[in-house]
């Protein structure tokens, strides 16, 4: 395969972001969005996705985080698209069952070209440190629609909004990682019985 990297800016009157990622990484990260939390998540999801990812972004936290997290679901998606290129020789579709503690998140994808998201996750309204827990949702939202994926995320046990929020970051890195890997049975075929993806 050839090299599968990315880079794509965004800017607007509410946000300036750049990302640049590496899906054939080692788990790299470096993250700067003015939010503490969402730091850490974006951390998680590099690792556990053995991605190199570089995420610089400027946003309108005066009001709150809502435009910065969302936006960087964005760009972050449109990157992944981008560096998946046409898509030949990947798995195509990946799943993940993560514990972390009293919390299990599962996530399952299939780039299939039809970005959605399918969230049964039951969080609080209310922050954990800097990070609005309803905009986890919004996050993956953006994510899925913009790098074209299905995704579900469900959760099946938990009650710490930490716990839940960075399970269900570290599972969708993890089926992410398994969709994206090259499928040596396929010989470089596309994946998809209709021919296009």
């Amino acid at each position: 395969m050839e090299d599968r990297i990315a880079r794509v800016t965004r800017a607007t009157k509410e946000t300036n972001i750049t990302v640049t990622v590496n899906l054939d990484g080692d788990g790299t990260v470096d993250a700067q969005t003015g939010i503490g939390f969402f730091d850490h998540m974006l951390d998680a999801f590099g690792r556990h996705g053995l991605l190199v990812l570089e995420v610089d972004a400027k946003g309108d936290l005066h009001v709150d985080g809502h435009h910065t997290v969302e936006d960087t679901g964005i760009v972050l998606g449109q990157a992944v698209a981008q560096a998946l290129g046409d898509k030949r020789g990947i798995t195509r579709f990946g799943s993940c069952l993560l514990p972390m503690d009293e919390a299990l998140v599962m996530a399952a994808l299939d780039i299939s070209g039809r970005g959605a998201l399918y969230w049964d996750v039951d969080l609080p309204f209310g922050m954990v440190g800097d990070f609005d827990c309803q905009l986890a949702r919004e996050f993956f939202i953006a994510f899925a629609t913009n790098a074209g994926i299905t995704l579900h995320v469900r959760q099946l046990a938990g009650d710490n909004a930490h716990h839940v929020i960075e399970a269900a970051f570290k599972a969708v890195a993890r089926a992410l990682r398994a969709a994206v890997e090259e499928d040596p049975r396929a010989a470089g075929a596309l994946p998809s019985t209709k021919g296009a993806l």
